[in-house]
């Protein structure tokens, strides 16, 4: 299981942007994360032309689908989308790696008996502005 901003294990971050222009203000080979919005579009499809690595924030089982077919290497959610989601992704071979949001560390059990691929802290995201 993926742990994302805990206090005890050093990872990686997810680089919160907004706008294309924000890529700029980030670290080279930053893993980019973007909430799916249809305003986001040219967004994502720069991520995906250009081959960048990123995340993106889904709230359905409908932006899932899309997040996986932009190319996504993560897919961040609720943990109440968790379950259903990491069935979906296990039944298509999705590619991308689902991970549940979480705020208390009791949760990391309850997605690991769940069987989700990993979870995220808030402190595993650091916001970009342009």
């Amino acid at each position: 299981m993926l742990l994302f901003g805990h206090r005890f294990i050093a990872s990686e971050r997810f680089y919160h942007i907004e706008d294309i222009a924000a890529i700029l203000h980030t670290p080279a080979n930053a893993l980019l994360y973007v909430v799916f919005d249809e305003n986001h579009l040219d967004i994502l499809n720069h991520l995906q032309h250009n081959a960048l690595r990123f995340a993106v924030d889904v709230r359905s089982v409908r932006e899932l689908i899309y997040a996986e077919n932009f190319g996504a290497a993560y897919i961040m959610l609720s943990t109440s989308l968790a379950k259903e989601a990491q069935n979906i992704a296990e039944t298509y071979l999705f590619d991308a790696k689902i991970i549940a949001r979480i705020d208390d560390e009791r949760d990391i059990e309850t997605m690991a008996y769940e069987g989700i691929d990993g979870v995220a802290f808030p402190e595993a995201v650091i916001r970009v502005s342009a």
